[in-house]
């Protein structure tokens, strides 16, 4: 399956090639909550979950004192912003 160009807006990608994409960029998906992905990288872990009205980040232990920093992300913006905001990390 190919993607839509990266410009497109991640609303007009069918869910199926956003689990491509993530799949694409190393993300695991959640075994029971199917709508969350998990990613690693060397210096920080990322829960992703396709919620309802936005991407929602959630970087592990990398707020304040140790908490979890997490970011949203509306589907109205390019799959190449969304990619190029999370995947720069925290």
């Amino acid at each position: 399956m190919e993607l839509p160009s990266s410009d497109t807006p991640l609303y007009n990608h069918p869910l199926p090639k956003i689990e491509q994409w993530l799949s694409n960029l190393g993300c695991q998906q959640d075994d029971v909550n199917l709508h969350c992905w998990y990613v690693e990288r060397a210096t920080w872990t990322a829960e992703i979950c396709l919620e309802t009205e936005e991407l929602i980040v959630r970087y592990l232990d990398k707020g304040e004192r140790g908490k979890d920093l997490i970011r949203s992300f509306k589907y109205s913006l390019s799959r190449e912003d969304i990619e190029s905001a999370v995947f720069s990390g925290p």
